[in-house]
């Protein structure tokens, strides 16, 4: 406990420090967010020459904080920062596509999720949140020895977490990668915001401890959805390789009768990927970890 508070401070031991810093980058700001600190610099030497405008810089000001406001809930876009999608095109020449889970780990979900990917020799990343993975660390051990990779999700998955300012978002971020690196005993090198919603914060964070943020290209929205029907059908419209599907392993709806949805959904899935002849392997693996072996077996 005493380790992981450091980490709340800021402080890390020597390992602590290789867990989070990943290979480090300098920040490089899209051209959006460059137009918007433009902006900002703009504005106040406007003021500062002609103060009597103030209110013109104000609005200025005012409208990019808006437009900024209103490209944050979009999951996909990559305005405010570096934001995959979809798989490498090679990855797609050889009929890869990555079945991601988030908000795992769970044991009532987890095992069975396991045993369907197993069944069909199918690999997957497990987006997992840190706190579920302190609770529950025999299952994240588990995902790796069944060949499988874990992610960063945050630490607490908090409602507000697009809301955070710059320091309280890298502590989340920092304290995740740690919980998770050591219990998995590898350093995760992707990262999903809870619901994908960024703020700008968060690309400069991400970049600065080498963690590279996806998304995905579909989603069954089986976390609310009860009709599984319906979230197949959302994840397998033109469906094709490079695709990155993303589902739930923890926190998922349940169908009428008390099942979680991503257990009837996810045996038909992967029936129609086999038929489609598409393999679903590890992000590391598409994305070139020398490492890892792309295809399962």
């Amino acid at each position: 406990m005493m380790e992981i508070s450091r980490v709340w401070r800021g402080r890390f031991e020597p390992a602590d420090a290789d867990a989070v810093s990943g290979d480090r980058q300098r920040w490089t700001p899209t051209h959006f967010i460059r137009g918007a600190l433009t902006l900002h610099l703009a504005a106040l030497l406007l003021i500062a020459i002609r103060p009597e405008m103030w209110s013109w810089a104000v609005g200025c000001l005012v409208a990019n904080h808006l437009a900024i406001g209103a490209i944050v809930p979009f999951p996909r876009n990559a305005l405010i920062g570096a934001n995959i999608t979809r798989l490498p095109h090679d990855a797609a020449g050889r009929g890869e596509i990555a079945l991601t889970f988030d908000d795992g780990p769970d044991p009532a979900v987890t095992p069975h999720v396991l045993d369907l990917l197993d069944r069909h020799g199918m690999r997957a990343t497990f987006f997992c949140i840190a706190r579920n993975a302190l609770a529950h660390p025999e299952l994240v051990r588990e995902i790796v020895k069944r060949g499988h990779h874990v992610e960063n999700h945050s630490h607490r998955h908090s409602i507000g977490f697009s809301l955070h300012g710059y320091a309280r978002l890298s502590r989340e971020i920092d304290l995740a990668q740690v919980t998770l690196t050591r219990i998995a005993n590898r350093a995760p090198r992707f990262f999903r915001a809870p619901a994908g919603i960024r703020s700008p914060w968060l690309d400069p964070i991400l970049q600065r401890r080498g963690l590279r943020h996806i998304a995905w290209t579909r989603r069954g929205f089986d976390a609310v959805e009860r009709n599984p029907r319906r979230v197949l059908s959302r994840l397998t419209r033109h469906l094709a390789g490079g695709d990155v599907l993303l589902l739930h392993d923890g926190g998922g709806a349940r169908t009428r009768d008390g099942k979680p949805v991503v257990l009837e959904v996810l045996p038909v899935l992967l029936r129609d990927l086999s038929r489609r002849g598409l393999t679903s392997v590890t992000l590391a693996a598409a994305f070139g970890d020398p490492q890892i072996h792309k295809k399962p077996g």
